[in-house]
């Protein structure tokens, strides 16, 4: 993937105006302090210079984005690996839609793969707790009601841990945007929050009263538990940098948790051309994006399809094969 990063670097990273005859699509993404909206956002001043007009709806519940764009009502969304997988098994999140959202499923393609918002376990520094094995009997936010976080969240906790399971604390749902208040608000103990490493609302959380992020203990990481689950989740190993929130007590060390994988995806009725575009217009301009939005320096351009599990389109193949990046089989159409 060498060669890739070396393609990427050498492009131009001027920002051009979008005509108007450009396209508009809409593009649905998550919170706004996640790399799920961060990047639509970010992605989206750069799409004009391939005259693209992205209209970006952000704070959207991306498992029930995902069923929208596979009927073709939207034009693009962030999907989790772990929602496009329950939807073509028509489980989990679409048990209710069954055959329908398996049928629905294969007109999902995808473009490009990124690592989404870092999870971390919040406590306030007073609370007792300091651990992740601390949360039994706790009350634990774990995500939105309809999102694919919640059984990544709790597989987190379950390793963290040492195997203490969803039994043993009340998990608590609601919308990613309620989570930070309601947490301040006494209604959770443990406030297991997806943002951005560095995240500007997480800093002013810690300032407003001293916190505790909770991390993987070292004797988990590494092991094949842990690799299993990266794998298997769909996750990045992702590290919170000593020093990185102002409030934080045990900030004084670096700390290991994950990050889930999300794919940037299109439908595939979607022209050739403008999923080519899109491609392009992404890789081409990310390292402008990352001096732009110091929260995307978290991307790997050398990990563009990891944890990806949608079949890339054709328009995003053509791309990746003009930059000489080898893509895997298992993610070209039949």
């Amino acid at each position: 993937m060498g060669h890739f990063k070396t393609f990427i670097a050498a492009a131009v990273i001027g920002v051009a105006g979008v005509s108007a005859n450009a396209q508009s699509l809409s593009l649905e993404g998550g919170g706004a302090a996640s790399l799920t909206g961060i990047v639509p956002q970010t992605y989206a001043q750069f799409a004009a210079e391939e005259d693209l007009n992205l209209q970006v709806v952000l704070g959207q519940t991306l498992t029930r984005s995902a069923l929208k764009l596979a009927a073709g009502r939207i034009d693009m969304a962030v999907i989790p690996p772990g929602a496009y997988g329950a939807m073509s098994r028509g489980v989990g999140p679409y048990a209710q839609q069954g055959d329908q959202a398996k049928q629905v499923a294969p007109n999902i393609r995808a473009l490009f793969g990124f690592p989404a918002g870092t999870f971390h376990g919040i406590t306030w520094a007073d609370s007792g707790i300091e651990n992740w094995a601390d949360v039994v009997g706790k009350r634990v936010y774990i995500g939105p009601p309809a999102g694919a976080a919640s059984g990544q969240i709790k597989k987190l906790i379950a390793l963290g841990s040492g195997g203490v399971t969803d039994a043993d604390y009340e998990g608590i749902r609601a919308p990613w945007s309620a989570a930070a208040q309601s947490f301040q608000d006494g209604q959770f103990d443990v406030y297991v929050a997806s943002a951005a490493v560095g995240s500007q609302a997480l800093n002013e959380l810690s300032l407003q009263r001293e916190i505790r992020i909770l991390g993987v203990p070292e004797d988990v990481l590494g092991s094949e538990a842990w690799s299993t689950f990266l794998v298997e989740a769909a996750q990045f190993e992702s590290t919170i940098p000593a020093g990185t929130y102002s409030g934080q007590v045990n900030g004084d060390s670096a700390l290991t948790s994950a990050a889930s994988a999300m794919m940037m995806s299109v439908h595939k009725d979607m022209s050739d051309d403008q999923a080519y575009a899109l491609t392009k217009a992404y890789w081409t301009n990310l390292d402008a994006m990352m001096n732009a939005n110091a929260l995307m320096r978290s991307i790997d351009p050398d990990l563009p399809f990891a944890g990806m599990n949608a079949k890339l389109h054709p328009g995003a193949i053509r791309y990746y094969q003009e930059a000489g990046v080898e893509v895997p089989q298992d993610l070209l159409p039949n």
